[in-house]
């Protein structure tokens, strides 16, 4: 495998995850390849649909290369969607026009969650094949992550068989069955690590898990349900491929309340979301985990001098990068389809110049 990929030009976001020295803080986005970008449009408007477009390894490898093409970004991210994973296990993904994703066979009573399977070996080539394509494509620009929903995340989508607001399928099954709740779970931690090797694999140079919706959950039932499954896929991660270390991130929405529990599952990076001072959070989880976050996405719809002042102030809060300690400028959660792209280039820029300015400071 290492013959066929071209070195890394441009090393500095897996760096900053391994908690080494880095010349400025770097960045991606989350959703950086997406609706708020023309071209992305125009080629999700070839494709015919957003699955069509997933699962096709000439689309999703021109989407990723995008934003890069655009934006001086330090990593790609595969473009795919968290839920290929219970697709594969038969639930029948889609995606109706303004509503966002459904299952046509959800998890509704306890036969249907007896009969649950991980994905047919050969069930998500699709996604493998556009990692190796991507990471071909992008020939040592920037690395590229690879990425699934946790365990808990998917299984609120299976069982719901939508996105919810109130997770009362879920969380019903959570507390009258933790049994069957389990039995969801444990599949998916199964599902998720072989889904994030296959990646590492397929030459994906850093992993992340989105726990979308632990945030969802009380105190107690959030490392019961949520922590111990993301856990569960961190410990069965592969920490090396062709003798590079393959860093993992873990990004739970809502998580701020338990940033020392996340800190101690073994990941090596922990994302946060808006919510979360990054000086305090860096005070809370000292030199266990690099951080990767955390700007509102809200502040992109600002005039170019609002967004630099708030680019600055949440550099700043995190402080000057020290041995042993390490971030990666991001939003805190997806960037929004109405964002002007001009908004990112200000946050771009921004992020570079500061960053640098801070390392040079006395």
């Amino acid at each position: 495998m290492s013959n066929q990929f071209a070195p890394l030009k441009n090393d500095t976001f897996l760096r900053a995850l391994m908690r080494q020295e880095t010349e400025y803080t770097p960045l991606w986005l989350m959703r950086q390849a997406g609706r708020y970008l023309p071209e992305y449009r125009a080629t999700r408007k070839g494709a015919g649909s957003f699955m069509s477009l997933a699962k096709n390894p000439d689309f999703a490898t021109e989407v990723t290369i995008q934003p890069l093409d655009r934006f001086k970004l330090d990593a790609a991210i595969l473009f795919s969607d968290i839920l290929t994973v219970p697709d594969a296990m038969g639930l029948g993904l889609y995606f109706e026009e303004g509503e966002g994703p459904k299952f046509e066979r959800p998890l509704k009573d306890e036969k249907s969650i007896l009969d649950l399977k991980v994905p047919e070996e050969g069930s998500l080539q699709y996604v493998f094949d556009a990692v190796t394509q991507i990471r071909r494509t992008l020939d040592g620009r920037v690395p590229l992550i690879g990425f699934s929903g946790s365990p808990w995340t998917l299984a609120c989508y299976m069982v719901e068989g939508q996105g919810s607001r109130e997770f009362h399928g879920v969380k019903t099954l959570m507390y009258k069955r933790p049994d069957l709740m389990d039995r969801i779970l444990t599949l998916n931690a199964e599902a998720v690590a072989t889904y994030l090797n296959a990646q590492i694999d397929a030459g994906a140079q850093a992993v992340m898990i989105f726990d979308s919706w632990g945030g969802a959950l009380a105190d107690g039932a959030y490392q019961r349900f949520s922590l111990k499954y993301m856990q569960d896929v961190v410990s069965k991660l592969q920490k090396e491929k062709d003798g590079k270390r393959i860093p993992c991130i873990v990004f739970t929405k809502g998580g701020g309340l338990w940033l020392e529990d996340i800190a101690n599952i073994g990941a090596d990076a922990l994302g946060l979301d808006w919510t979360v001072n990054l000086g305090q959070a860096r005070a809370r989880v000292g030199d266990k985990v690099a951080l990767q976050g955390n700007l509102d996405p809200a502040v992109l719809f600002a005039e170019p001098d609002q967004i630099r002042k708030e680019v600055t102030a949440a550099l700043h809060s995190y402080g000057k990068p020290s041995a042993g300690h390490g971030h990666v400028f991001n939003l805190g959660h997806g960037i929004s389809q109405f964002t002007s792209p001009d908004a990112v280039s200000v946050l771009v820029e921004t992020v570079h110049e500061v960053s640098r300015q801070q390392r040079q400071a006395s």
